[in-house]
Order: structure tokens, then sequence, then C-alpha cells
């Protein structure tokens, strides 16, 4: 057997998915096939609802949640429909990042809850 070794063989980046997963009502992020960050909505008629985003305890501090959260509002433009933000950590994300405005309706309250979720 021939091993190779070479040093970019260490910046290996593993397998990284993101899908909206129906079924459970949750956007997920998955490293080589193992769920590591989901996000739960709501979907209603012209919007969808974040509740909560969560990432597993062995993948946090990777900045994979705002992988999650990119893909996760992108795709609810897509659709044509508007964002609520309830989720602390979609809120805090939205904060951040231009181009979404005009298609958030921020709740009534505001989101409670740490957004730290990286």
């Amino acid at each position: 057997m021939t091993e190779f070794t070479d040093s970019t063989a260490e910046s290996f980046s593993p397998d990284v998915t993101t899908v909206r997963n129906d079924k459970f009502h949750r956007y997920e992020l998955l490293v080589d096939g193992e769920v590591a960050v989901i996000s739960q909505f709501m979907d209603k008629p012209g919007h969808i609802d974040f509740l909560h985003t969560e990432t597993r305890p062995q993948f946090k501090g990777r900045g994979l949640a705002k992988v999650l959260a990119h893909f996760a509002l992108d795709d609810v433009l897509a659709s044509g429909k508007r964002i609520i933000p309830h989720c602390p950590f979609i809120a805090a994300y939205l904060r951040k990042h231009e181009g979404y405005d005009l298609d958030v309706d921020w709740p009534p309250e505001p989101p409670v809850g740490e957004p730290d979720n990286d």
C-alpha cells in the first residue's frame, strides 16, 4: 500500500451539505452526513417563521450556523416568502447582514435568548 502525505492534506475540509427538511420543519447543515446545525421554522402562508437555531456541541466554533442561516434565508427569499425572526440567532444574523431588510417582518416583541450559536 502506498501512503501519500502532503502538507495540503492537513487543510482537508469536511463535506458540508445544507438542506430544507420539510418533514421536521427545519433547515439542516450536515458535516460528513451528520446533522451539525438545525434551524427550526414554521411555514406560514407568505412567511417562514424562524423559531430556534441550534449547533451540536462538537460542531460549535466553526461558523457553521452562519452558513446555515445564509442558506435558509436565501431559500426563503427564493420562494417569494417573507422572514419572521423569532429565533435570536437568525435575528442577530439579519441585523449584521445587509440585503434582507425589505423581506423581514420583525415580531412585535424582540427575540429572547442567546444569539451566540456558532
